[in-house]
């Protein structure tokens, strides 16, 4: 360890590289060009696509390949989206320090900041980066920890104080000894959390989806063996028609086009939400949203506008500052008198920080005196000061102005602290101005009351989420008692159940709170992570707003994360989405995007899945009564595209503001199961009685195919209910595209004539669809009305 001022020797530079202890830049966590590739590629379903691909290909049924582009499309969107992620996190900075000063073998030089070693000493100054965890040896530096506090609080920072990477320098000088480095530093530590890729983090919709495709999937490969088995050794059939038959049973039981659907569906909300600027890095946010039930947002830019304003001006005579808050006489002559008083002070002042903004803004009166002598505002010393008329006059911080004397008002500043509010004092100095330490008195003249404003909107926004069941929790590094306040005139619920989070010892505890408060003051990053994670451990979906490096771990955790493009960029990088325009009233129309989203996929959902309860049961119907399966897979792929797969993009795109109700499995079983059995009773009995009645393979064949698209276009006049002029439109179109490809495409889909037997058995069981479909509906909701009323 290095004892001395004089910094390392180059031997014992090199000693600590060779030893591992260099401030390299951590490389990001997230997965690999090659694994991302190899993850959407490599599935259980490409897998079985390509065995079918193969058996397909081997026995000459070329015309049965239909289903690929399906197949390709979603492997290029899967990897395309996470590409896109990747590059967005890899991208991801922090730290942004190019060169720094270090002591070595006695004198300074610079040094790239990753060319850093452990007890290396370095010199900060004002406007630097700190590059890595470190101890001051010497001299005094003001920082802004920011991604500690989430405030941009100015902490003194003096000999034998830490010194966390990340952090700015805002002014003063020091010598700092590096304690930690590369890897082992704060930031690299959030550096590796905030690419981490959270394995497993998906939406209601993707979830179950996933287990739709699973259990479909375990059950897939039985059926299909035992049906290639029983149409070739049982039923005679030739190894063509045993292949085909099995593949066509196996892709009328797979949604091959369902995760497209929901994939496009996903875009087009992307590029409609990107019109309204809002940028989303992860589609999935947009339906998580659409779920969310805790909303965990932060002061400053969320509920506030970051701009700093004068509320109004106190003076300092009066000796009930408090109960004169609302000072009905606002325009007495003394407060004339002292306002123009300080507007001689206040726009002679340069105008270098949002405070001194919003004071010129609201002093307006015509200069009467012009400034002998200015000290501009110091984060060291806390004030400003002007010289008119030979008088000295400051304006800043009242503990820091008025020293000494700041006991005698302190219990009145503190009534206003807790309204809200930020105070500063304006007072008359006795000493000479010189931009040091005040160290003669100063008369108090004014306190000046400042804060942010509410957010224009906010007030609608917040109400907005109350009534949707939504509860809002706000997580800030300020006084809780502060933060409440600004909740209260927000108009979120409960605002007035207050924490200190610096109160909150252990996780235990900050679970507990989590349940209890809504609003948290004080709270470092880890403790919005837990509080995140209590939430969901509570079986919430939560939301997390935030624009501060400090708030990257719960936005990494949160089910969906927001932020503010005028925050820090790290931030802007690791959320799902981004308000482009700092304008968080855009969320009630985020909320109403996903909500178009979950229900048109949960209603076009169901179109699949009719396919997939239909194509089971009359798998396992071949298989127990030894009948050939009456489908070829080009004639499931021409039913699925203008039955389910057209309309199902169509119908997913439409407006949709209807609040989401249920599970979505549960709701897309409840759609799909009335039509899937529909299907197979008319298709099952079709096929017994040709066979019956001697009607050839062919032509029961496509007999089936007919009256599978007629069930199926009366199903698509079901859910695309109400009938508007676009739907009715839209189910024309597919009745005559069907058509076209029956008449002018026929051998590709190998549809044949129709005998004349086959054809009236075709109409008798076209006409009983409806009622069956109709009174199985009827059955379906009265088990689903006695099954609500059951209590376990």
């Amino acid at each position: 360890m290095c004892q001395n001022m004089s910094g390392l020797s180059t031997a014992e530079v090199e000693f600590r590289k060779k030893a591992g202890l260099s401030n390299e830049c951590v490389d990001s966590s997230t997965k690999t060009v090659a694994q991302i590739i190899r993850s959407n590629v490599v599935t259980y379903y490409n897998l079985i696509f390509l065995i079918i691909t193969i058996l397909l290909i081997v026995v000459g049924s070329f015309r049965d390949l239909t289903f690929l582009p399906i197949i390709i499309a979603n492997m290029l969107i899967g990897i395309i989206q996470e590409l896109r992620s990747k590059k967005i996190l890899d991208d991801l900075t922090i730290l942004n320090t190019p060169k720094i000063t270090v002591r070595r073998n006695g004198s300074d030089q610079e040094v790239l900041a990753d060319e850093l070693v452990q007890d290396d000493v370095i010199t900060l100054s004002a406007g630097g980066q700190i590059p890595a965890d470190a101890l001051v040896l010497s001299g005094n530096i003001t920082v802004n920890e920011a991604l500690i506090t989430g405030e941009a609080d100015e902490i003194v920072k003096k000999e034998g104080d830490s010194l966390f990477s990340g952090s700015f320098v805002i002014s003063g000088e020091c010598t700092a000894k590096l304690e930690k480095v590369g890897k082992d530093s704060y930031i690299s530590g959030l550096m590796l959390q905030a690419t981490q890729t959270k394995e497993g983090e998906q939406s209601e919709m993707i979830r179950a989806l996933n287990r739709l495709v699973q259990t479909v999937g375990v059950i897939i490969l039985p059926i299909g063996a035992i049906l290639f088995l029983q149409q070739y050794f049982f039923s005679g059939a030739t190894m063509k028609d045993s292949v085909t038959g099995m593949v066509a049973a196996i892709l009328g039981m797979i949604p091959e086009g369902l995760y497209l659907l929901a994939s496009v569906a996903m875009v087009v909300s992307v590029m409609r939400l990107g019109k309204q600027k809002v940028l989303i890095h992860d589609m999935k946010c947009i339906e998580t949203l659409a779920r969310v039930n805790v909303l965990c947002v932060d002061k400053t830019g969320t509920i506030t506008v970051p701009e700093m304003e004068v509320a109004q001006f106190i003076l300092a005579k009066d000796q009930s500052l408090a109960a004169k808050e609302q000072e009905a006489d606002q325009q007495s002559e003394d407060k004339n008198k002292i306002a123009k008083l300080l507007s001689d002070c206040v726009r002679a002042l340069p105008c270098d920080n949002a405070t001194m903004e919003a004071l010129q803004q609201y002093f307006t009166e015509p200069l009467e005196n012009s400034a002998e002598k200015i000290v501009p505002f110091s984060s060291a010393t806390k004030y400003s000061g002007v010289v008119l008329a030979g008088k000295a006059y400051v304006v800043g911080a009242p503990e820091f102005v008025l020293r000494q004397d700041y006991t005698a008002v302190q219990g009145t500043i503190e009534v206003f602290l807790e309204k809200g509010y930020r105070v500063l004092v304006f007072a008359e100095y006795e000493g000479n101005l010189n931009g040091k330490e005040l160290t003669e008195n100063a008369s108090p003249i004014a306190f000046i009351l400042l804060n942010n404003a509410i957010r224009e909107g906010a007030m609608d926004t917040f109400r907005y989420f109350s009534k949707r069941g939504v509860e809002v929790k706000v997580i800030s590094g300020d006084n809780p008692v502060t933060v409440s306040e600004i909740a209260k005139k927000a108009g979120i619920r409960h605002a007035e159940k207050q924490v200190d989070a610096a109160t909150l010892k252990t996780v235990d505890a900050v679970r507990k709170a989590a349940k209890k408060y809504t609003v948290f003051g004080r709270v470092t990053p880890e403790q919005k992570r837990l509080l995140v994670q209590a939430l969901k451990e509570q079986g919430k979906t939560v939301a997390m707003t935030g624009d501060g490096v400090n708030d990257i771990l719960a936005l990494k955790d949160a089910d969906c994360s927001i932020a503010m493009a005028s925050g820090s960029e790290a931030a802007s990088h690791v959320a799902q989405l981004v308000l482009l325009d700092n304008d968080f009233n855009k969320m009630p129309a985020v909320v109403m995007e996903g909500r178009r989203v979950v229900n048109n996929i949960g209603r076009t959902a169901s179109l699949y899945l009719v396919k997939n309860i239909f194509s089971m049961l009359l798998a396992v119907f071949s298989m127990l009564f030894l009948i050939d399966y009456p489908l070829e897979p080009s004639q499931v792929s021409l039913i699925s595209v203008f039955t389910i797969g057209i309309p199902s993009f169509f119908l997913a795109l439409e407006q949709n503001r209807n609040q989401i109700h249920g599970h979505f499995l549960t709701n897309v079983l409840i759609q799909a199961l009335p039509a899937g059995i529909t299907d197979f009773i008319v298709v099952s009995g079709l096929v017994i009685f040709c066979r019956e009645f001697g009607v050839e393979k062919e032509c029961v064949s496509t007999s089936c195919t007919i009256l599978i698209a007629v069930v199926g276009f009366m199903i698509l006049y079901h859910i695309a209910k109400p009938m508007t002029t676009p739907h009715a439109i839209l189910i024309a179109a597919m009745v005559i595209g069907w058509l076209f490809c029956m008449l002018f495409f026929s051998e590709l889909f190998a549809i044949t004539a129709v005998t004349g037997k086959c054809a009236m058995l075709m109409i008798v069981f076209a006409a009983i669809t409806e009622p069956v479909f109709r009174y199985l509906i009827q059955l379906v909701e009265a088990v689903q009305k006695w099954g609500g009323k059951l209590k376990f």
